[in-house]
């Protein structure tokens, strides 16, 4: 599939009621990597890969694929506040989300990421932590957390309308 090519999106309702979800907070230094159930509904932060090279980063993505099993992938998808327009890294995050997809065959989805990384360090704060560098450790899977959250709130949602 090429990189420009759009990743292919499950209705909602096409996913199972039962199984796991990786959520992707996709950086150009960092991944955040976030897990969450269908059933419950509910997301946690799960690892941050830092991996430099895109061979190393999709290995570590790849074990994880294996010890979770998920049965679909969310790819938090950079927006420009005011909706209008793209953003910059979107292309950047289109493309992970295709190679994601390429690789490993399970469906991907787009979420929302707007604001996750504020809502994800007003979290870390109000939960005790006061230095940077602790809250930066963790801050990207927090992120990956909030969209996963978002999404899976979301398909709950549209299930119960």
């Amino acid at each position: 599939m090429p990189d420009g090519a759009p990743a292919p999106a499950p209705a909602p309702s096409s996913l199972p009621k039962r199984g796991c979800i990786l959520g992707f907070d996709f950086g150009l230094a960092r991944i955040g990597v976030a897990t969450g159930e269908l059933e419950t509904g509910l997301a946690s932060p799960l690892t941050i890969i830092a991996a430099q090279s895109r061979d190393l980063r999709f290995a570590a993505i790849a074990r994880l694929i294996a010890q979770w099993h998920p049965v679909a992938l969310v790819v938090g998808l950079p927006r420009p506040l005011d909706g209008e327009g793209a953003h910059e890294f979107e292309p950047d995050c289109r493309r992970f989300a295709n190679r994601l997809h390429g690789r490993f065959g399970l469906p991907v989805i787009f979420g929302d990421e707007r604001l996750s990384s504020v809502e994800a360090e007003r979290s870390l704060r109000a939960a005790g932590m006061r230095r940077w560098q602790t809250r930066k450790d963790k801050l990207d899977a927090v992120a990956a957390q909030f969209i996963l959250q978002h999404f899976l709130d979301s398909i709950r949602h549209a299930t119960t309308s």
